[in-house]
């Protein structure tokens, strides 16, 4: 099994931070994640939270920027 991160081959069985070769390359992944490097695309077509766009977002017409 190779590390995600560094591509190191790691042996799968008594690895306490599987699928990472060590709690650095776990962390690095962490951040990753919390810095918004990584996304998932939306496939549902609706605004990423799911709301109505917010009345500040429409122009003097009522209509959507």
């Amino acid at each position: 099994m190779k590390c995600p991160n560094c591509k190191q081959k790691i042996p799968y069985e008594g690895n306490p931070y599987r699928p990472f070769c060590s709690e650095r390359c776990k962390l690095i992944d962490l951040d990753n994640w919390l810095e918004g490097r990584y996304r998932i695309p939306d496939t549902t077509g609706e605004n990423q939270d799911g709301r109505e766009p917010a009345a500040e977002d429409d122009d003097e017409d009522g209509n959507s920027r």
